[in-house]
């Protein structure tokens, strides 16, 4: 059987059953990602007025963000279900990119409080 020829196997995954599976499981993550979203403006617009510290608000942005960004990557593009070695070669250079990009602003960081020191000595 060549590759070309799978059309069982096609209308296996196809079926009406199997899409409306696929359309509730794209609905739910819709109103995940709504619901993380309303929380991230919610929690923008009132963060003073509930006296909550901008360090705590700030991780929490970042907290809900990569929540978001997991599920967008997951399941809207399709990585959810693919095999872990394809997985790995899609994140690693954005994982090394944000050590790198943690890292010099870290340095650049530590470089202008000393100029900032310097200068006001």
């Amino acid at each position: 059987m060549s590759d070309f020829d799978r059309t069982a196997e096609y209308a296996a995954h196809h079926s009406e059953e199997e899409g409306v599976k696929m359309r509730k499981t794209i609905w739910a993550i819709f109103w995940v990602l709504l619901a993380v979203t309303t929380v991230e403006v919610g929690l923008g617009l009132v963060w003073k007025d509930l006296g909550l510290a901008w360090p705590l608000v700030k991780w929490t942005f970042i907290i809900l963000t990569l929540v978001k960004a997991y599920y967008i990557v997951a399941y809207y593009m399709h990585l959810k279900h693919e095999y872990k070695n394809f997985k790995m070669i899609v994140s690693i250079p954005y994982i090394v990119l944000t050590v790198y990009f943690i890292i010099l602003m870290l340095i650049e960081a530590i470089y202008l409080n000393e100029e900032v020191d310097h200068l006001l000595m």
